[in-house]
């Protein structure tokens, strides 16, 4: 076969033509997103693989391949363990070129990465853990906490609670960082309305199936409500035991961080009347329920809660704002990247329209919701009544009285 003059001169300008095109796509730095959850314990429903799920359906909508992104998802369990975590984190860091930490439920765990993240110069999302200290005293410029935090689970529930005639409580805590934080709040609350507090029994977490003692205390304290600081199976397993031994007749039960997840493993013929806060649920408007049916088939056995549209809705706003500067500007500074993702506006189908504060805020909407009868619900999934919202401005702290070092006074 001949080949031309002409055709050989084509053919070399196409290859120089394409060549810096194939060059710059080599060249793309790979952007890691690091997911550590519980995926064997307590708070396995409440995120484990369903926050996975979510962080890769953000990946797929957002479509990174063909914005000329790569980036990589991987997880692991951190079984509610500082120590492996840190050790886990540190490794994804230093050996594999994990470049942003998500979700990080249980907040002993939360907080002990905070240094961590701050010494590697990385982006750290968390979307599952709920100590307000987070954002306050314990603050940093590579955080941004996500979706929910104490101080606001306190002021929905908590204030409904006392609000409804609960002006003397007994608190039921899990003994670290989460459920002491939940108790400080709530107790602030409740004596800020005039109320009184009788008492507190703290559990050793993880690990504590019987309850048994420790209701017979909050039963004798003459309280009015029993405040459950604590999350999850604890959460769940605690008022079983309440109903059995008929507790929930002389106190009103304060679930104060509960989930849809922990309502579909109690039943509603357990659950019914429960008051309850969260930032999402999926029947709350078209978009959520849009949302919803883009995951469920891919998790039909646990459907989204607030901690898992968090995880899709950080991840999506964070491969925005890779788009948006850059994946190798993003690699190499987090403090940048969060500062980019604070200044950038906050839109998806889980959250609608917010902002992120300063302090690492991120200020969603806070639904105080009752669980249904059975009688009430429609289908599956169908839990929840809408009592009372808050916008993000009204639901959490103060911007001045959580004393965050990164806000000057």
């Amino acid at each position: 076969m001949t080949i031309s003059r002409r055709t050989l001169l084509a053919t070399a300008s196409a290859a120089a033509t394409a060549a810096p095109f194939a060059r710059a796509r080599a060249q793309t730095p790979t952007i890691k997103i690091g997911i550590l959850n519980d995926q064997s314990g307590p708070y396995t429903n409440t995120g484990g693989l369903t926050s996975v799920i979510c962080a890769k359906q953000a990946l797929e909508e957002f479509g990174a391949a063909n914005k000329g992104l790569n980036i990589e998802i991987v997880s692991a369990d951190h079984q509610n363990k500082p120590d492996l975590a840190v050790s886990l984190v540190r490794q994804w860091f230093d050996r594999d070129g994990v470049d942003v930490l998500l979700d990080v439920p249980t907040s002993s765990v939360a907080l002990a990465l905070q240094s961590v993240v701050r010494e590697k110069n990385k982006v750290y999302l968390n979307s599952g853990a709920a100590s307000s200290a987070l954002t306050g005293e314990q603050c940093s410029p590579n955080f941004i906490h996500w979706t929910y935090d104490t101080f606001m689970l306190a002021k929905s529930t908590g204030a409904a609670m006392v609000k409804a005639g609960g002006d003397s409580w007994y608190f039921l805590t899990a003994d670290y960082a989460f459920g002491k934080q939940l108790q400080a709040d709530t107790t602030t609350l409740v004596k800020a309305a005039g109320g009184t507090v009788k008492g507190a029994s703290q559990y050793p977490f993880p690990g504590t199936t019987d309850f048994s003692s420790f209701l017979v205390q909050a039963q004798t304290s003459g309280a009015k409500v029993i405040g459950l600081a604590n999350a999850g199976g604890d959460t769940v397993n605690s008022i079983k035991q309440i109903n059995e031994f008929g507790l929930n007749k002389s106190m009103k039960v304060a679930a104060l961080l509960m989930f849809i997840t922990d309502v579909h493993a109690l039943g509603l013929d357990v659950a019914a009347g429960l008051n309850l806060t969260e930032s999402f649920y999926w029947d709350l408007n078209d978009k959520t329920r849009a949302f919803t049916n883009r995951v469920k088939a891919k998790t039909p056995k646990n459907w989204p809660n607030m901690v898992h549209a968090g995880c899709y809705s950080a991840t999506l706003h964070y491969l925005k704002t890779v788009h948006d500067m850059g994946a190798a500007e993003a690699k190499k500074d987090g403090v940048a990247t969060i500062n980019r993702m604070k200044a950038m506006p906050v839109e998806d189908d889980c959250f609608g329209k917010t902002t992120i504060r300063a302090d690492g805020r991120r200020l969603t909407p806070a639904y105080l919701f009752e669980v249904k009868k059975p009688s009430e619900s429609k289908g599956p999934w169908d839990y929840f009544k809408l009592v009372a919202s808050q916008t993000g401005e009204e639901a959490y702290r103060p911007l001045a009285d959580g004393h965050c070092p990164l806000i000057k006074a």
